[in-house]
């Protein structure tokens, strides 16, 4: 499994780093990166961080981050959803067989590239009019599982989803055994409809 965290300025930074360390816990290489080269990269609240690549082909699972969705600012998920160039880029590789999740406000990036429309999904809380207005089947949990889409809730729930991944992917002694490495207890259950 090779896991590629998409970063951008603005990105929130436990949506990327939580889900980062579960799955370099579970032994998967996984890569922070970005959209085109970019030499370092500012979180909101103020950490900066130097990527490790670039998005593209190679990725079994591409991850996206929220942040400052609400801000409506020049930098975080709102506006990388309003340039288009991230969403493209994430449809393309979707298109192309990348297994897809989001973390909070990453649901609406999805939404951005048409990736949730018609499919059970989540995001924030204070979002989740917009990602149901998106055309997404909005479902109140903390991780929704709906195959090749994998979306999660606010903040924290990005750790969570990383270890239903986690636990989808190697079983839940493995999933077990990251959270206890973390001392991480797990909340919420997952929504996992048979996909059509």
């Amino acid at each position: 499994m090779k896991i590629g965290i998409v970063v951008f300025d603005g990105f929130d930074e436990l949506d990327a780093i939580g889900p980062y360390e579960v799955f370099r816990n579970a032994g998967w290489a996984t890569d922070l990166v970005t959209l085109e080269p970019q030499e370092r990269v500012h979180g909101s609240h103020g950490l900066v961080i130097v990527p490790h690549a670039v998005l593209g082909e190679g990725y079994d699972l591409v991850v996206v981050p929220g942040g400052g969705w609400n801000d409506r600012g020049e930098q975080g998920a709102w506006a990388e959803a309003q340039r288009g160039d991230l969403p493209a880029a994430l449809r393309a590789l979707h298109e192309r067989g990348a297994r897809i999740a989001s973390v909070c406000t990453g649901g609406m990036v999805l939404a951005a590239a048409g990736i949730t429309a018609g499919r059970p999904s989540v995001t924030h809380h204070h979002a989740i009019d917009e990602l149901r207005s998106s055309g997404a089947e909005v479902v109140d949990a903390r991780v929704v599982d709906h195959d090749d889409l994998v979306t999660s809730g606010g903040v924290t729930s990005g750790i969570d989803m990383a270890l239903w991944i986690v636990e989808r992917e190697l079983g839940p002694e493995a999933a077990a055994a990251v959270a206890d490495e973390m001392e991480h207890d797990r909340r919420g259950e997952v929504y996992r409809p048979t996909p059509t």
